[in-house]
């Protein structure tokens, strides 16, 4: 749990410069998911350590904002004498900005749609000038200068130079002269590039200004590029991070510049109008053009999920061994030695890079929290008698995998078997659905929610969200949730399906694949699975399952079989064959 010190510090500063209060973003200037340490003041400052938040910190109180996945674990990580909890999206920030106050904030951290929305309250937005946290932030630590690499055109599938025409040919229809570039994913999609600057998210922190004409000044560390190749710098123009802006202001008079309002810094915003250029606002097309996977990128990920898959029949096969057996020796296996194991059996595949998010490696109450990590602080046990959950997924060079798999090593109570089932039911009601093209995430959200809602709960989370290649976990677009998503879903995305449960104190449950969206009868649409790993049905109570439920497990097993049993170690094949045995069979 953090200190005070940070509060008061910040404090002290606000004082000094007649300002109420701060807002303190989780996001960096990238708005990245997982921030490198360098850019994590949210935590410095409270504590918390999730992906999503935001602080206000006033004179007299501090209020911290997080989403449904973070409600508990906030609670364990935050001085709750100091700082107020609030929903991040249910009760926001802008609800408790004081009238008449002087609000500061970092506008390289703020993105124009979350500021047009804090602007209009009663406060008044002063933005800064300066990093204050280069100053509070004593051991603050160095910013990232990760090595970038190219990405081969056999594993890309489109050359960078024909990204460029596309995209110029966008800037042309919209009459734009430059396309601010601000989100690390497009442009590592753009040059054809990965990054090593925040671990699991291969990504430049960098930004780039694209033309009309298709030129390219990218705004990056030098010390970053060394490796590239001449051949793929020689189209380029380089120039420091740090002139983004006084770029922007440069080149701004007379012209029209394309910005993000949901990613772009406000900060460009400011620098286009303040002098003389106009701000078109619309969406970086290279979001939605990156979500659409072309040929060559599918079949990278297919592979790579084979390879995933068999590292997850080996681990899982130990398991069924391991568990037992340390139960029975009186010195029970932890959530930290399973997900050492887990990396281990990734290590072995080849093309494996590194995990592609913190692995979930979640026993008992622990499992309740949707984002948890296991740390020596709450290392448990898994035991016989609870549910244990496991959340992870690789990079590998050719496609990024995520899925989740709940198992359990011995009898589980009704309720338990119940709810399992449930989630169980929710994710084949959505992965077995046929929907029209060009349905949205949020129309088909409550397939996956139905069975779960008959029982009188829910879960406070997305049930799916689209994946990079080679890239962010959790990539834009498109997204299954309630909220609403205006992005349609068509062939080619790539998206999870990941339904769960939550009982506080107790257990939580959640099944996901990672799933393509193909072509079906004209004008329809289906999912396709991508992720390879058995089900576990030992908990399911087989009567609550329709015969299209059981066929579709038992054809998705034979599958999981088929296509594995060459691929895993030979000790773990008579597991990988029960594990897979239809469903009758698993289930009595």
């Amino acid at each position: 749990m953090q200190t005070t010190a940070p509060l008061s510090a910040l404090r002290g500063y606000l004082a000094e410069h007649d300002l109420d209060g701060m807002i303190v973003p989780r996001a960096d200037a990238w708005q990245s998911e997982y921030a490198a340490p360098h850019d994590n003041k949210l935590e410095w400052v409270s504590g918390f350590s999730g992906s999503a938040g935001v602080a206000l910190v006033l004179q007299d109180r501090a209020l911290i904002f997080v989403d449904g996945r973070y409600q508990v674990q906030v609670r364990h990580e935050v001085d709750l004498k100091a700082w107020d909890i609030h929903h991040l999206h249910n009760d926001p920030l802008e609800n408790h900005l004081p009238a008449g106050s002087r609000i500061a904030f970092d506008p390289m951290l703020m993105v124009n749609s979350q500021y047009e929305v804090l602007k209009n309250t009663d406060c008044t937005l002063v933005p800064l000038a300066e990093d204050l946290f280069n100053t509070l932030w004593h051991d603050r630590p160095a910013a990232p200068c990760g090595l970038i690499r190219e990405m081969p055109l056999n594993v890309a599938g489109e050359s960078s130079e024909a990204k460029r025409q596309r995209i110029a040919a966008v800037l042309d229809a919209h009459g734009a002269d430059y396309l601010a570039i601000t989100q690390p994913d497009n442009i590592a999609w753009l040059l054809n590039v990965r990054g090593a600057d925040i671990a699991t998210s291969p990504v430049p922190l960098s930004f780039v200004l694209l033309s009309r004409k298709g030129d390219v000044e990218w705004f990056v560390d030098s010390a970053k590029t060394v490796n590239l190749p001449q051949a793929l710098l020689s189209g380029l123009t380089l120039s420091p991070m740090d002139q983004l802006v006084p770029r922007c202001q440069q080149i701004a008079s007379g012209k029209r510049v394309q910005l993000d309002a949901d990613s772009a810094p406000v900060a460009l915003r400011f620098a286009v109008e303040q002098h003389g250029g106009e701000v078109y606002w619309d969406a970086d097309p290279i979001t939605l053009m990156k979500a659409t996977k072309n040929d060559t990128e599918l079949e990278g990920y297919r592979d790579s999920h084979q390879k995933d898959g068999a590292a997850w029949v080996n681990f899982l096969a130990w398991l069924a061994h391991e568990v037992p057996a340390r139960i029975a020796a009186g010195n029970p296996l932890t959530e930290l030695e399973a997900q050492a194991k887990q990396l281990a059996f990734r290590e072995q595949q080849d093309g494996f890079i590194e995990m592609s998010f913190g692995t979930i490696s979640a026993a008992s109450a622990n499992a309740a929290m949707c984002h948890y990590h296991s740390s020596e602080a709450t290392n448990t046990a898994i035991t016989s008698d609870s549910f244990y959950l496991n959340d992870s997924g690789g990079q590998y060079h050719n496609g990024t995998t995520d899925a989740t798999r709940t198992l359990a090593f011995g009898p589980m109570d009704q309720q338990r078997k119940l709810h399992y089932t449930a989630v169980l039911k929710g994710f084949l009601s959505l992965i077995t659905l046929q929907f029209p093209s060009g349905s949205f995430g949020h129309q088909l959200d409550a397939f996956a929610r139905r069975s779960l809602w008959e029982l009188g709960v829910d879960f406070d989370h997305g049930t799916g969200h689209g994946v990079g290649h080679q890239l962010l976990i959790h990539e834009a677009p498109h997204r299954i949730a309630k909220k609403v998503n205006p992005w349609p879903l068509a062939a080619g995305n790539i998206i999870t399906i990941e339904p769960g449960y939550y009982l506080e104190g107790e257990y939580g449950i959640r099944i996901e694949n990672q799933v393509e969206v193909v072509d079906t009868l004209p004008g329809f649409c289906k999912f396709s699975s991508l992720t390879l790993i058995p089900i576990d049905l030992s908990q399911v109570d087989i009567t609550l399952l329709s015969e299209q439920e059981k066929q579709w497990l038992d054809d998705y097993h034979q599958q999981v079989r088929e296509t594995l049993s060459p691929l895993v170690d030979s000790d773990a094949r008579p597991w990988l064959f029960s594990a897979t045995a239809p469903v009758r069979v698993q289930g009595g």
